[in-house]
């Protein structure tokens, strides 16, 4: 079967799906979240995590300001937060008040951690750097928080509990099920 090849790449999404998540930060009594699908653990020892984001969020700055942030993964029936979370700037708006997001105490940071998270990591900056137009923000994950049911042996998620929520980008999320892909604006 024949391949096409582009030199041109413009915007691609042959990466994905990706299991997107909710990165949050916190800076004294203002907080963000804001969406993320390029993300990756990097290192057992130390547990070492990575995520992708524009220089311009405000998440981007409450990060490096308070040197912490976390990462919240959330199931598929959540995709409408995570699309309205995509889609406002913490900037001027915030969003846990005006989305009704509700958070747990953290461990060790002071980052908020989702109420609807099944699992969250509660990490400590490690490393910011630019790549292109993005920064790879590294952070040490210093706390987990995650619902027991949510996994199962080897403490892989049990998809007949939790179904991930799959980013497709364009604002198409799905989960395993293959009847679920589903458009979601941005926004609110």
């Amino acid at each position: 079967m024949p391949k096409a090849v582009v030199e041109d790449i413009g915007k691609f999404n042959h990466h994905y799906p990706k299991v997107a998540v909710i990165v949050t930060a916190s800076v004294q009594d203002r907080m963000d979240a804001m969406t993320a699908a390029w993300h990756s653990s990097i290192s057992f020892t130390p547990p070492l995590y990575g995520v992708s984001m524009m220089p311009s969020r405000f998440t981007y700055r409450l990060i490096a300001e308070s040197k912490e942030f976390g990462i919240n993964f959330i199931p598929f029936e959540k995709a409408s937060l995570a699309a309205r979370v995509g889609g406002i700037s913490g900037q001027e708006t915030d969003k846990f008040q005006r989305l009704g997001i509700e958070t747990e105490k953290p461990a060790r940071t002071k980052v908020p951690v989702l109420k609807d998270a099944y699992v969250a990591y509660e990490c400590k900056l490690v490393d910011s750097k630019p790549y292109g137009d993005h920064i790879w923000i590294v952070g040490e994950i210093v706390a987990v928080r995650y619902l027991e049911e949510a996994l199962a042996g080897e403490g892989i998620l049990n998809l007949e509990r939790v179904k991930p929520l799959l980013y497709f980008g364009s604002d198409f999320y799905a989960t395993t099920d293959k009847n679920s892909l589903t458009f979601i604006k941005k926004g609110i």
